[in-house]
């Protein structure tokens, strides 16, 4: 193989991959209503909010979340170009405008995310059928060995934040997001961000909507709210609490479908109805009893497995299962997240400043979605 050197007066840059993502950027009236928020001043900042809040976007794009990286980009003109920047901030700008905005960004953000979503996504891809997944997670980022204002010690065991996540299609769209404190319940907050998060659904696809929750979330408002939305159904993964395993093992072994996949393993699949505030809802289960483990040990004690899922599904039983497993693709976004783009450990200590950070991180996680 032969190898021509030439010399050329072209700029080379290596991440030409920027002018994907500007492109969608400047297709979006993002900036024009991020310009349009007022903190007060008497004249216009002579870097507007929009291109402050845009540059680090473009830096997030790049996996870059520290406030010193856009020093390197300041001379560059593809930078800016790319992003149809008008000017670049300095370091000392980037981080006093993040502070002074705060979380009033955040729903010009997450509308605009959506409607690019919408625009350069005609069909979003099912999981089953018509049902499109709307995947609602929490995932603790470590931030440990640091004094931020909201980080406390996880249920991860280990000192970060909380931040709920919504991941619309199979495709995992990120359209809505929540920093919380690291020691706030995933269940706290979950009813109105479900509400919003079925709205900015709503602004991608009119589509049948399949929500997919872990046990945190096994609280009756959560039901009652999905019950009234339209075109939307759930898996929500039920919290044994104190229920009895032996009740529960009666129960499947009298209604149940039998299956023996080795010697000393038994597995239950079927249905119920369970009363919840009132209201009548189908559970289906799964429950597992092992008496020798898979290496062939004989175990005194037999070992009980249960898990059950409160559903407005009326699939089998296994399809249902098989939907729910589905929704542990959402680990895979979020390590796209926290790797990818380098969020995980949020630059300022201020809890709001890393809130508007987190959203802009949504903004560049779906720019690159979409030019993938």
């Amino acid at each position: 193989m032969e190898f021509t050197i030439t010399h050329t007066d072209e700029v080379l840059v290596s991440h030409s991959g920027l002018a994907l993502a500007g492109a969608l950027l400047q297709q979006s009236p993002l900036r024009q209503r991020l310009n349009e928020i007022c903190l007060g001043e008497r004249k216009r900042p002579e870097v507007s909010h929009g291109d402050v809040l845009v540059a680090m976007i473009g830096l997030l794009c790049l996996g870059k979340s520290d406030y010193t990286d856009i020093e390197a980009y300041r001379q560059e003109e593809f930078f800016r170009r790319a992003l149809g920047l008008k000017q670049l901030p300095s370091e000392e700008t980037l981080r006093q405008r993040m502070d002074q905005l705060g979380t009033m960004p955040l729903a010009i953000l997450h509308d605009e995310s959506a409607r690019l979503i919408a625009h350069h996504v005609p069909v979003l891809t099912p999981c089953h059928g018509d049902w499109i997944p709307l995947d609602i997670d929490v995932s603790p980022f470590d931030n440990s060995g640091t004094k931020k204002e909201g980080v406390a010690w996880t249920y991860k065991k280990l000192d970060g934040y909380a931040p709920n996540f919504a991941y619309l299609g199979n495709e995992g769209y990120l359209i809505h997001c929540e920093l919380r404190p690291g020691n706030q319940h995933c269940q706290e907050g979950t009813p109105e961000f479900l509400d919003k998060t079925i709205e900015l659904a709503r602004q991608v696809t009119q589509g049948r909507l399949l929500v997919r929750m872990d046990a945190g979330n096994d609280d009756g408002e959560n039901l009652r709210r999905l019950r009234k939305k339209k075109h939307v159904d759930w898996i929500i993964k039920r919290n044994l609490r104190r229920e009895s395993e032996a009740d529960w093992l009666e129960e499947a072994q009298c209604h149940g479908d039998w299956e023996f996949p080795r010697e000393g393993k038994e597995v239950y699949t079927g249905e119920t109805s369970k009363e919840r505030d009132g209201k009548l809802y189908r559970v289906v289960f799964e429950v597992i009893q092992r008496t020798i483990t898979a290496d062939g040990q004989r175990l005194l004690v037999p070992d009980i497995e249960i898990a059950t899922w409160w559903t407005s599904l009326k699939l089998s039983p296994k399809q249902v299962i098989a939907l729910y497993h589905q929704h542990g693709t959402s680990e895979q976004f979020h390590s796209e997240l926290k790797g990818d783009l380098n969020l995980e450990r949020l630059p300022s200590g201020k809890f709001a400043t890393n809130a508007l950070m987190l959203s802009l991180g949504l903004v560049a996680y779906n720019l690159l979605r979409l030019c993938g």
